[in-house]
């Protein structure tokens, strides 16, 4: 387009000097010419490349787009006669009057001429197509006429607009959009039979119930199928938008799509005996989710909350009617019913989910934590050494590292127990460590996306608080490929990329739900809760790291050598735990857990922030 705007603008040119002068142009006038003709060509170019001429489809150009190219055409030519003023150019006024009328034209025949193309084609394209349905349209406003476009963009969908209904006289008898309205609602019935509508479409959002009703009942004396567009809220609200992606909080992560080795996870889950313990959570269900694609002999949920199992069981029974399925409510706490468990489902996997993760609660209940935790996850792994399990996974988390709270603490020793068991077992025990994941039963982003929904405030514990984040499926696709590196004791950590602060996380939030934060949503500074860090670790210092086949998967060596002791501590901590006393509890952890800082620590470092 750059190109023929450039010889329209030398055309024109050309055809102004005859204009003028007739047939016999003096010579010396094309020199003149000649010496500014680049100058002048480009003084067009760059005026109609700022009024955007050059991203706009032509083909369907309106009113808007011709407009904006003449007035583009006319302010270059105004541009253009001041500069040959200026610059003390000698070509004629009248020549540079002449040729920026014929540029206004030339350039504005030439972009409708593909509006004017489309329509030709369209025309004859509708000539060829003689089953298509015919279709009344009540209401030739603005939703009315966006139907007409629709439906002539689109050719395919096999509708044609042949008639428009509006009760304004002054549209009455008038053409929009190439259909002509014929008349009000009273002329509904009578148009339909002569012109052989098979479709009406009630095209006006802000009708009332009333007006509504009479139309309807109009309508239905055509014996055409009827259909109506719906509120202008319930448009907004759901009518376009479900073809749309909202922009989400994984979008903001910028993460890349995980690559995993497919061959490998297949190996050790196709047709084998699958065991995910707390598989209803928001980890667990999505491990049930991925696991499923492989195809597995039994995959066998155990949760101890029974909706949350519920929901994976019908959600697992619709997408994989094939699937081997059990679902079994247990907890992992009840040593005899795990034991009848794996002794009749004979699991080959086991993925261990299960867990009491809410940092405050645990911190409230350590018995709880330490009960749940650490003697749910002895009970699990002893039965998996039993049962002579292949495998064994266990999900931890980065709350293990240097824990500030009870709950980061029980993780590590249970990452302690994993690692003690695969000296003693001939089952490989293994543990994946991650962060926070995204939109995970009471992580941040649900709570701030409640508290958007009741107009605030947003709630963050301290302005420079940091997390790490990955979404579920991310989480649960790298847990299985961690699985397919096993060889045990190995603690596996995760690639959690960048940290993100929690307040720049609860703003964005805010301006996707179109709102601006501190303006429409207060952001609430509520301090640090007891046990929280400032900042996740992911890696113990004295672990170390080191590299697997994946890039996103990294393996901590296992640091646990005194096993005795570990499940000597274990089961006084056991004996103080069913004592119910807290602070002896954490007195406990505190002894099995070296790096593991009280809450006073906590406490007293978050004065001093």
């Amino acid at each position: 387009m750059i190109f023929i705007d450039s010889v329209l603008v030398y055309i024109s040119y050309k055809i102004a000097f005859y204009f003028r002068f007739g047939l016999h142009v003096p010579n010396y006038e094309f020199e003149i010419f000649n010496k500014s003709k680049g100058i002048i060509i480009f003084i067009y170019l760059f005026i109609f490349y700022i009024f955007r001429l050059y991203d706009r489809l032509w083909q369907y150009a309106g009113i808007d787009e011709f407009l904006l190219s003449v007035g583009s055409g006319t302010i270059a030519t105004l541009i253009t006669v001041l500069y040959t003023i200026i610059m003390g150019s000698k070509i004629a006024f009248g020549v540079s009057l002449l040729s920026g009328i014929f540029i206004v034209f030339l350039t504005s025949a030439f972009r409708m001429s593909f509006r004017i193309y489309k329509q030709i084609s369209n025309l004859l394209e509708n000539k060829e197509i003689n089953d298509k349905k015919r279709v009344m349209i009540i209401g030739a406003g603005s939703a009315g006429i966006l139907l007409i476009k629709d439906m002539k963009s689109r050719k395919s969908m096999g509708y044609e607009p042949v008639a428009l209904i509006d009760d304004s006289r002054a549209k009455i008898g008038t053409t929009i959009a190439g259909v002509k309205v014929y008349g009000g609602r009273d002329k509904i019935e009578i148009i339909a039979k002569n012109k052989k509508i098979d479709l009406i479409l009630i095209a006006i959002p802000s009708l009332d119930n009333k007006n509504k009703k009479e139309i309807i009942d109009l309508c239905k004396k055509t014996g055409c199928k009827v259909k109506i567009v719906p509120s202008m809220c319930e448009i907004l609200d759901e009518i376009p938008f479900k073809s749309l992606k909202d922009v989400e909080v994984e979008d903001l992560l910028g993460r890349e799509l995980v690559n995993l080795d497919m061959e490998g996870i297949a190996d050790y889950i196709k047709d084998k005996s699958i065991l995910v313990t707390g598989g209803g959570g928001s980890i667990g269900s999505e491990l049930c989710r991925q696991i499923a694609k492989f195809s597995p002999r039994q995959l066998n949920i155990l949760d101890i909350y029974e909706n949350n199992a519920y929901d994976i069981q019908n959600e697992l029974k619709r997408f994989y009617p094939k699937l081997n399925l059990k679902v079994i409510i247990a907890s992992i706490r009840d040593k005899d019913r795990l034991d009848k468990i794996f002794e009749v489902t004979k699991p080959d996997v086991v993925f261990h989910a299960a867990a009491h993760k809410h940092v405050p609660l645990m911190e409230d209940n350590p018995g709880e934590a330490v009960k749940n935790n650490i003697f749910g996850t002895l009970n699990v792994a002893q039965c998996a050494d039993k049962y002579k399990v292949k495998r064994f996974v266990m999900i931890s988390t980065d709350k293990a590292v240097n824990p500030t709270n009870v709950m980061g603490a029980t993780k590590r020793v249970c990452e302690m127990i994993i690692q003690a068991m695969d000296k003693i077992s001939n089952t490989q025990f293994v543990a994946v460590r991650f962060g926070n994941v995204l939109g995970s039963n009471g992580s941040v982003i649900p709570l701030f996306k409640k508290q958007i929904a009741e107009g605030g405030p947003v709630t963050v514990t301290h302005k420079n608080i940091t997390r790490f984040f990955m979404t579920i499926s991310e989480a649960a696709q790298l847990v299985l490929q961690a699985g397919a590196f096993a060889k045990g004791g190995e603690i596996f950590v995760l690639d959690m990329g960048n940290p993100v602060k929690i307040y720049d996380l609860a703003c964005d939030l805010i301006r996707l739900s179109g709102l601006e934060p501190h303006k429409d949503i207060k952001i609430e500074i509520t301090g640090l809760r007891p046990g929280e860090k400032l900042y996740e670790e992911v890696l113990m210092k004295e672990e170390g790291l080191t590299k697997t086949l994946h890039n996103k998967i990294f393996v901590g060596k296992p640091i646990t050598d005194d096993i005795q002791k570990i499940f000597s501590d274990i089961e006084t901590l056991r004996e103080i735990a069913e004592k119910g006393c807290d602070e002896e509890i954490k007195s406990c952890l505190k002894k099995i857990v070296p790096t593991y800082v009280s809450k006073e620590y906590s406490e007293a470092a978050q004065t001093i922030l």
